[in-house]
């Protein structure tokens, strides 16, 4: 008789974007930091990604996150990021997620109050200062990667569009960051398509012009994201609102307004001289949700000005499950999976290992 494959699940959302944190059911994976199990799975065992994102059991507009035992001994966890465009190395949304279910899931035990505690991300260490009333996860806040402006104002011919300006900003990927009412867009659901397909089409055009390369990090592959800004509220000293939209793959565009895009708006407000150190950004989602991101110090790395930030967001637990895996089932590939899934009734992840 075969042994039942299974993989546990907890489902959460920050923002109204679903993570599924995989607590259970998959095996240790090669690879002396969490970056290099990351690039392990992109090679060599892809088909958890497109499990747990296709159907018949997820959504390509959903994320996972794979919870590892961290290689850093600061770290009380691991998580490798994984969504339809791939294995970003940072998500503001998935990072909140899986501090979320590291608490629920009892691997950092809940203290009343704030308390902090570190993920590793394939991007490196994470500081995550969370806040607990009456036993409820009530905040998360995260730190995002260091940002700044690559490209400023540039212009460029996009069919059925005309000339559209955009700047690029790097904030764990590269975005394109656009106005979205020069694009006749007031950043509402009933948009949602229409922002999509335009988003699609001006990204499709920049990357067939030109590449990007990080500063340290070089090539990180083409353009994937597009950032849609609207006008920006003085709401009170030091506070900033704006109403925003995130396009991340053909179709998708994010329920929130994720926290690399808060961070590529903030490193924007610092290039143009519109927010200083300490000062707040609230963005808006087409759903009426929102991330918090801080501004907290900008630093010069030759030529660029380099902004620290924060992000704060709130994350809900929606489902606990197990996903039975039935490589029988012509809908299941299993090809790029098997060699990974626990071959026994498994458990979730230890908190203390």
């Amino acid at each position: 008789m075969k042994p039942e494959l299974t993989i546990q699940l907890m489902d959460t959302h920050a923002g109204g974007d679903v993570s599924r944190i995989v607590t259970g059911g998959i095996d240790p994976l090669p690879g002396d930091t969490v970056r290099a199990q990351m690039e392990y799975l992109r090679d060599d065992a892809d088909g958890l990604r497109r499990l747990l994102l296709e159907e018949p059991h997820g959504i390509p507009e959903m994320s996972v996150d794979l919870l590892v035992p961290p290689t850093d001994p600061r770290a009380a966890a691991g998580y490798i990021i994984m969504e339809v465009m791939g294995y970003p190395i940072y998500s503001g949304s998935n990072t909140i997620c899986t501090a979320t279910a590291v608490l629920e899931a009892g691997i950092v035990p809940k203290q009343e109050g704030r308390q902090q505690f570190m993920l590793e991300s394939p991007a490196g260490l994470v500081q995550i200062d969370a806040t607990v009333r009456d036993g409820v996860v009530e905040a998360i806040t995260c730190e995002g990667l260091p940002s700044y402006i690559d490209t400023y104002r540039a212009t460029i011919e996009v069919p059925s569009l005309g000339k559209v300006t955009y700047s690029v900003a790097y904030s764990g990927g590269f975005y394109a960051l656009v106005d979205a009412q020069q694009l006749g867009f007031h950043l509402t659901l009933d948009e949602e398509r229409a922002l999509a397909a335009t988003a699609h089409a001006i990204v499709e055009a920049i990357k067939a012009e030109r590449g990007f390369s990080h500063y340290t990090l070089g090539d990180v592959g083409p353009l994937p994201f597009l950032h849609f800004m609207g006008p920006v509220e003085h709401v009170a000293e030091g506070y900033y609102r704006s109403r925003s939209a995130t396009y991340v793959h053909p179709g998708v565009i994010c329920r929130s307004t994720t926290g690399t895009g808060t961070s590529a708006r903030l490193a924007l407000m610092n290039y143009e001289g519109s927010i200083q150190p300490g000062d707040r950004l609230e963005t808006v989602s087409l759903r009426e949700t929102g991330f918090i991101g801080q501004f907290s110090a900008v630093e010069r790395e030759g030529d660029l000005e380099v902004v620290k930030n924060n992000i704060t967001g709130k994350g809900y637990v929606i489902a606990r499950s197990d996903i039975v895996i039935n490589c029988d089932d012509p809908m299941v590939d299993c090809s790029s999976l098997h060699h990974i899934l626990s071959g026994r009734h498994s458990h979730p992840i230890d908190p203390e290992s």
